[in-house]
């Protein structure tokens, strides 16, 4: 089977329906379906991952919360944030999670360092974080659910959108935690336009495989 990847550009979704057509994707897939990668932005919500604390929901923003079967912990998603679900077979790509949440972090660090902005890893919690105001300034989120060797739910980079709802959270469980995006980093993209950028970086990483 192919390699190739289908891109699907999904537009503005509601996060609850795309959720549940991730999980029906991976659950009909075959060896011969062929893997997509998902870019949308969602209304603001909170999403708990399965290693996921309630009490990192610090307080009721008025944002509803759903809790979903990705590893990782809290974050949020809103409009002007790009998010893209990866829907690969890992069997086929010949990946391990590590080396797939790996991956998908360099994706985004040459997404910025095509800008001009240095980002890195830190260790023991995934994501991409970058130097702002003298301290680590969480920009991009990503986590993951296996099933059968089928992968979905995937990444968010924060572009251009309100970054007040993260006041209401400990980000990924990180209390203290600043969380920036592209704009603010001097980063002029569109979510269109960072989208785009962030496939073709996610699309060489996968081709690596």
């Amino acid at each position: 089977m192919s390699s190739a990847l289908v891109v699907r550009r999904l537009g503005h979704v509601a996060y609850d329906p795309t959720w549940q057509a991730m999980k029906d994707f991976t659950a009909a897939r075959t060896v011969d379906t062929p893997d997509e990668l998902w870019i949308c932005e969602h209304p603001p919500v909170y999403t708990l991952g399965q290693a996921g604390r309630p009490d990192d929901l610090l307080f009721d923003a008025g944002i509803p919360l759903v809790r979903i079967d990705r590893g990782g912990q809290i974050t949020y998603h809103g409009p002007g944030q790009v998010v893209i679900y990866l829907m690969l077979d890992l069997a086929r790509r010949d990946l391990k999670v590590r080396a797939l949440v790996s991956r998908i972090e360099q994706a985004v660090i040459e997404v910025l360092a095509e800008h001009g902005v240095s980002a890195r890893r830190m260790d023991g919690a995934p994501g991409v974080y970058v130097e702002q105001d003298g301290a680590l300034a969480k920009i991009a989120a990503l986590g993951l659910r296996v099933r059968k060797n089928g992968c979905y739910h995937g990444v968010s980079l924060n572009v251009g959108m309100d970054l007040s709802p993260f006041f209401a959270i400990n980000p990924c469980g990180l209390a203290g935690m600043p969380v920036t995006q592209l704009q603010d980093m001097g980063v002029e993209l569109t979510p269109a336009q960072a989208a785009e950028s962030l496939v073709s970086h996610l699309t060489r990483q996968l081709e690596q495989a």
